[in-house]
């Protein structure tokens, strides 16, 4: 029937072509209903596997927690015995350095084997320990003079940073082809330098605080280890991306543009995504009002802090830099459109756990000295250390003086040279190196080793030194200056768990905010621009009836805890006269 209808249709055509004709169309319309194949699944562990893939698990997080609990009855004696002298980072990598070489006699006798145990992974330490210490520093710009220093800062952290890195990569490469150091080739040569060029004065701050420096001074250095630490993770991951593809048959002009072209994308790309989430963050609290449920009010922060992180990675970007830069605009807009017991509870939240992570990463720098196969080349780590340092004066001192040509607040000789000197390396550049997939094994033991030794020599030395030489140049505070040696705190734990920046709890009205910001002259740029019409149209206004309902609610709060505790079962009014 169908054939008679098509011979009608089509007149002149033979029952036979017709026939092929039918059949290559069956066929064609056969293969473009077909469905799409679905991706295959990963395979998942059973039986007896994962099983030993459970205890291995279990006996790594068991280590990790038990270091960590190490690490805290440490940093806990300093503060008890007042060895405010020394930095808690110092003590902590020294106790890691300690228990590696007490692990590897245990080893050495047969008692015990913690190989799989003690090594660091990169994985938990970008997907677990690094964004709760981002978030937290973004978090915490919102103090001092940041956003005045933000041009400043911005070119420190990328130009400067960059800078670092051609120096770095390319004195590798080129001391390499003159057959002074190991070969490395120009791609793993400019990731070396990238992920070198991460600094992380957590001990120079802390020295900063305690001598009450230049608050310039110390938002410089602050603010561009921050943005720093991302700049040059996205620089590293630029040169891996180099070193995957197949660059024989491109020029190097090519290749810089591709490079040049994917750090644009990953920075900017990562930029905005985090800013955005940021900005919904801060809209969505300010219209769905939360206040009156803190512990909903809390959650919903806490889903918004590590989101961009892992929209970031999924979408091939840069989640350090997205939840950076969303930690920067939730606590300039967000954390004022929230209940006064939960910025309390962001502030306390944020510190302890960037605290645990900042630790315990230290710590695990110091195993790493036993854990760690390493390769070492006495002429690779010195010439290394030398390109660090050239590089970082490289990038300081240029950029510093052609800022100085548009500053009012000049950056002095004196403050360039400590710039130069707080130039410290952190953990970020050893878990980078670790991360880093080249062959033969040899190279990346190699950089792993020079890595560490790096990190050990700034943190140790030069962090070490950082006091006697700011007393030294006498850039310090008038005041800390006539302070005795033995009253320097340098405890960052001690001073957190005693103060509640009490700068960051919104407490301004419609009129007050009015009369401190919109009113003033002095404001210009995006200072004023922010004032004028972001904060408005980002955050919540109190009144007064708001501001009321807050003192309230702490206040009520605040004796609902005092009376649990005096009704504990240990207390009573009789121990709390003793006490008084």
């Amino acid at each position: 029937m169908r054939e008679k209808m098509a011979e009608e249709e089509f007149p002149n055509t033979t029952h036979e072509g017709f026939n092929v004709t039918l059949h290559t169309t069956l066929v064609v319309t056969t293969k473009l209903v077909l469905p799409t194949p679905a991706k295959p699944i990963l395979p998942v562990q059973t039986g007896e596997q994962a099983q030993q893939e459970e205890q291995s698990s279990g006996m790594t997080i068991f280590f990790s927690l038990l270091v960590l609990a190490i690490c805290i009855i440490l940093v806990h004696l300093l503060i008890r015995y007042r060895l405010h002298f020394l930095p808690e980072s110092v003590a902590v990598v020294s106790l890691g350095i300690l228990m590696g070489a007490v692990i590897k006699i245990i080893e050495f006798k047969k008692l015990a084997n913690w190989k799989e145990e003690e090594m660091f992974r990169p994985n938990m330490f970008f997907l677990l320990l690094l964004p709760p210490i981002i978030f937290e520093s973004g978090y915490s710009l919102h103090k001092g003079n940041f956003f005045q220093n933000i041009g400043s800062i911005t070119l420190f952290a990328v130009f400067g940073t960059a800078i670092s890195a051609f120096v770095v990569g390319g004195g590798i490469y080129f001391l390499g082809q003159a057959d002074v150091i190991s070969k490395l080739n120009m791609t793993d040569s400019f990731a070396f330098g990238s992920l070198i060029s991460a600094v992380d004065p957590v001990a120079t701050i802390a020295i900063f605080n305690a001598l009450h420096v230049d608050p310039v001074l110390n938002m410089l250095v602050f603010g561009e280890s921050i943005l720093n630490d991302a700049v040059s993770i996205v620089l590293t991951n630029t040169a891996e991306g180099l070193t995957r593809k197949n660059m024989s048959d491109v020029s190097g002009w090519q290749t810089f543009l591709q490079a040049l072209g994917y750090f644009l994308k990953m920075f900017f790309g990562s930029a905005a995504l985090g800013t955005l989430t940021g900005l919904i963050s801060a809209l969505v609290l300010k219209h769905i009002d939360l206040r009156k449920t803190p512990s909903l009010e809390f959650g919903m922060m806490i889903i918004f802090a590590y989101l961009p992180y892992g929209l970031a990675e999924g979408i091939s970007l840069s989640g350090i830099m997205a939840i950076l830069f969303s930690g920067i605009v939730m606590s300039h807009y967000t954390h004022h459109n929230l209940s006064p017991v939960t910025q309390i509870l962001m502030q306390q939240t944020l510190r302890t756990v960037a605290f645990l992570c900042e630790t315990c990463v230290f710590a695990f720098l110091g195993l790493s000295i036993f854990s760690f196969p390493h390769k070492f080349e006495i002429s690779f780590v010195i010439w290394c250390i030398v390109l660090v340092l050239f590089g970082r004066a490289v990038n300081i001192f240029p950029l510093s003086y052609l800022l100085n040509f548009f500053r009012d607040h000049k950056i002095t000789p004196k403050m360039m040279f400590i710039m130069w000197f707080s130039g410290l390396r952190g953990a970020i550049p050893y878990a980078l190196s670790l991360h880093l997939d080249l062959e033969p094994m040899e190279k990346r033991q190699l950089i792993g080793t020079t890595t560490i030794i790096i990190v050990l020599f700034t943190i140790l030395l030069l962090g070490g030194s950082t006091m006697p030489l700011i007393r030294l140049v006498d850039i310090e505070d008038a005041k800390a200056r006539r302070r005795s040696k033995k009253d320097v705190n340098l405890s960052k734990t001690e001073k957190m768990g005693n103060t509640i920046e009490s700068e960051h709890l919104s407490e301004l009205t419609e009129e007050e905010y009015e009369a401190h910001y919109i009113r003033r002259q002095d404001l210009k740029g995006f200072v004023w621009l922010d004032a004028k019409y972001l904060n408005p149209f980002f955050t919540r206004r109190l009144t007064q009836e708001d501001l009321h309902h807050g003192r309230i609610q702490m206040k009520t709060l605040t004796n609902k805890w005092y009376e649990e505790v005096r009704q504990g079962p240990s207390g009573s009014e009789d121990d709390e006269q003793e006490l008084l």
